[in-house]
């Protein structure tokens, strides 16, 4: 990926190093969804945090201590490679920006950049408290992604799928949240699982996340048009981080088994053919993964 003379966005927040007040949580405050169910969110995408956050015992959730003397980590405290992550996220995140608003502007709408804040073991956010188990995740409630860099390398080593492009894909696919919530979609699914049984429900929020998978695939056919970032195999890259985190191969991996009414994000098929979708076809109406209705 060709990320190096793209525009870096002024909208991350670097909580790493801040110290937390309050307690961590633990499995016992994890309710119904216990350590396993917790091990398996570990390995997942965009965790819906009002999901999983709900279930944590709000005594032990911790939080960030702004009276603390102790300030987030400074540049100078990074290695290289912590500081060429930063910088990589900024490019991504600064490309995203670019696309949606002319995206947007197209529409004559207008985009609002999202934050995306870097944090290192744990995390608090409007939807609550997070660890970094539960992945990189979009909070509607403060319209941030929360990222732990960590989860690159997890990525790579755990899931086999490395690259910068597929990092890319994890943050684009965060972003795809975020214009969801900017066209209402979020609203609509929340208020539409209310009146479905729990599998239906569960089968809408599956639509969900590959919606995000298809608006990822628009931000690549757009920021290529736009600065011409993609090198030969980077959407290989993209589409292999797609299918490693599918929930067939998850479940067959944790589970010995795939059950697919417990699906929360897809099918490796499912994802990576939504995400191609999007890119093939830079349209973001072309992301129509809840069957009638159209964005």
């Amino acid at each position: 990926m060709l990320w190096q003379s793209g525009r870096r966005s002024s909208n991350v927040e670097d909580r790493r190093g801040m110290p937390m007040r309050g307690g961590r949580v633990v499995a016992g405050g994890m309710g119904g969804l216990g350590l396993i169910a917790v091990v398996v969110v570990a390995l997942l995408l965009g965790v819906d945090p009002t999901m999983l956050l709900q279930q944590l015992d709000p005594s032990q959730q911790g939080q960030y201590d702004p009276t603390s003397s102790q300030a987030p980590m400074e540049p100078g405290s990074e290695t290289p490679q912590e500081a060429q992550m930063r910088d990589f996220v900024s490019a991504v995140l600064g490309s995203t920006e670019d696309s949606w608003a002319d995206i947007f502007q197209q529409q004559g709408a207008t985009y609002q950049d999202p934050q995306l804040v870097l944090f290192t073991g744990a995390v608090d956010s409007a939807c609550g408290f997070a660890q970094s188990a539960v992945g990189p995740f979009y909070c509607p409630n403060d319209q941030k992604v929360y990222l732990d860099l960590s989860f690159f390398n997890d990525l790579a080593t755990r899931f086999g799928a490395a690259g910068d492009f597929a990092q890319a894909y994890v943050i684009a696919h965060e972003i795809g949240h975020h214009v969801q919530n900017l066209l209402g979609v979020m609203d609509q699914v929340a208020a539409e699982r209310q009146r479905l049984d729990p599998a239906e429900a569960n089968a809408l929020s599956v639509r969900v996340e590959l919606q995000a998978d298809c608006l990822a695939g628009v931000w690549a056919n757009h920021a290529d048009q736009m600065r011409g970032i993609l090198e030969p195999g980077d959407i290989d890259e993209a589409l292999g981080a797609a299918s490693a985190v599918g929930d067939d191969r998850i479940q067959q991996r944790t589970q010995g088994r795939i059950v697919p009414d417990a699906f929360t994000h897809g099918s490796s098929e499912e994802r990576m053919r939504w995400f191609r979708t999007g890119f093939d076809s830079g349209d973001v109406n072309a992301c129509d993964t809840f069957g009638a209705a159209r964005l």
